[in-house]
């Protein structure tokens, strides 16, 4: 168990207390879960930030990194899109439900890829792409700017960067699965 790996088991430990800030301020209203969303949030973003650095740096790059990180970053993603895209009322803005398609639609293209893959060829070959981290950022910084209450023209710019860049994201993943299924593992 490398440091990498104990600050990424970290960030997916401080999801749950994301997901209730997030959840009491929408139903209560109450500043003190509001801040505890943001700050959650933001100490998962560091810690997402100082785990990659310390695997790449330190050599700390393992197999169980490789599954933990992204699927740390599926975790919060997946509880801030799915609590955001509802109605929320005067508390916060929410994530229209063509957008929540785009990033949900990606996320299950990505799963049911990743099963036949496995199930034909026996291994599948994951290789990161610097769009597909572009795609995560972008919807990270989605869920950052809604809890800072931006007003909502300038959300809906947002809401069309994240899913360009996710379907571009979608596209280049389904490519690569398609070389995979054609040509065994690489």
């Amino acid at each position: 168990m490398t440091t990498a790996n104990k600050i990424t088991i970290l960030r997916i430990l401080l999801i749950p207390y994301f997901s209730i800030g997030l959840i009491c301020y929408v139903f209560y209203g109450e500043n003190i879960y509001h801040v505890l969303a943001i700050a959650s949030l933001i100490a998962i973003l560091i810690l997402d930030l100082m785990d990659g650095f310390i695997a790449r740096h330190f050599n700390q790059k393992s197999e169980i990194g490789a599954i933990l990180d992204p699927l740390a970053d599926k975790l919060l993603l997946a509880v801030g899109i799915i609590i955001l895209s509802f109605y929320h009322g005067i508390y916060l803005d929410y994530i229209p439900l063509w957008l929540f398609g785009v990033i949900i639609g990606q996320d299950l293209l990505l799963l049911v890829g990743f099963t036949i893959i496995r199930t034909i060829v026996g291994k599948v070959s994951v290789n990161p792409h610097i769009i597909g981290k572009i795609a995560t950022g972008s919807q990270m910084i989605l869920i950052f700017l809604i809890l800072l209450k931006w007003d909502r023209s300038l959300n809906m710019h947002w809401f069309l960067v994240c899913a360009v860049c996710t379907v571009i994201s979608a596209l280049v993943y389904a490519w690569d699965g398609m070389k995979q299924l054609c040509f065994g593992h690489e």
